[in-house]
């Protein structure tokens, strides 16, 4: 499922040749691959220089089918994840002190490199990793972006007992698991009258959910932004104690408006969470399996890419979206 035009908002389906695995690469026969409101943000002309074509999705799990020379930590047959994160060069001020999630010359699955909306990938093997096997494909394929980007995001939050989370879909319903088994008061905010997320949240150990212009019962200790909602930001900045903070986790949000001085006085803080890390994703990978992080699903045929960026785009997704060929 291609993306031929910029900003096109809808995909094509093409036939194109099995690609090849070079040096250091894999090539993987998908089994799935989930839906991430980047996707979105790529097909809707959200994000700048997307190449054309392009194949979207980065939430990839697969089985290896062949190896490109110099690959000697996978072998044919084995099961893993493609994530966001498609390649660094390593020797950038970045790559160099642990923050390769900030390399300028990162390139992206599904953005710069073809994607998961396929029934094959080419990916580079330094940056694909062992799925656990207490996962099937479909359940799996959330863990690699909306848990990655959620974990990360997460541990940007510091260790704030009383946490809000901010847009409950994908990344929020796993982040919020991994917030209740830790000891954490988590409190959901929604879109204005979504009953059902406001249900789900509860349903996953939340101690509050409401519309994202309520006021929680209690201050919060630090706040998440899964929805790419600016005017969200001073929202949050309101409900935060002093010496808090807001993290948005999206790679791109709607224009931040202005607001008084005070909403951030009092050392609070506003951050952006930027891409992963490799290391991320070995802590978060381990970590599912402890909780354990349980995904909520729904499937798609390949084919049906664009309803399943559809329902996305228009909220009508409990948990996640996974497109299986």
């Amino acid at each position: 499922m291609v993306l031929n035009a910029p900003g096109a908002g809808r995909l094509e389906a093409v036939e194109l040749p099995v690609p090849h695995a070079s040096s250091g690469q894999l090539l993987i026969r998908v089994l799935a691959c989930g839906v991430c409101r980047t996707d979105l943000h790529v097909v809707d002309g959200d994000l700048p220089n997307v190449p054309i074509p392009i194949v979207p999705g980065h939430e990839i799990v697969g089985v290896v089918d062949a190896m490109g020379d110099g690959v000697s930590d996978f072998a044919r047959g084995d099961r893993i994840g493609i994530p966001w994160l498609g390649y660094t060069c390593g020797t950038c001020r970045y790559c160099r002190t642990h923050r390769e999630n900030l390399c300028p010359n990162a390139r992206f699955t599904g953005y710069q490199i073809d994607g998961g909306y396929a029934e094959y990938v080419v990916a580079d093997a330094r940056y694909a990793f062992k799925i656990p096997d207490a996962y099937d494909d479909i359940h799996a394929a959330p863990l690699l972006c909306a848990g990655l980007i959620g974990y990360r995001s997460y541990r940007m939050a510091g260790d704030a007992h009383r946490l809000g989370l901010y847009g409950f879909g994908a990344a929020a319903h796993l982040i919020a698991q991994v917030a209740v088994h830790e000891g954490r008061q988590v409190y959901a905010f929604t879109s204005a009258g979504d009953e059902a997320a406001q249900l789900f949240a509860r349903r996953l150990g939340c101690v509050w959910a409401g519309a994202s212009t309520d006021p929680p019962p209690e201050p919060l200790d630090a706040a998440v932004l899964f929805a790419p909602v600016g005017r969200l930001v001073p929202e949050a900045l309101s409900r935060v104690e002093a010496g808090g903070g807001v993290v948005c986790a999206g790679i791109h949000m709607s224009d931040v408006p202005s607001f008084p001085y005070r909403l951030l006085w009092g050392e609070r803080v506003v951050r952006s969470v930027a891409n992963l890390t490799r290391q991320d994703a070995r802590e978060f990978l381990a970590l599912a399996t402890t909780v354990p992080i349980q995904t909520h699903v729904r499937r798609y045929d390949l084919a049906a890419a664009n309803t399943a960026l559809a329902d996305l785009r228009e909220g009508r997704i409990e948990g996640a979206a996974v497109l299986v060929p």
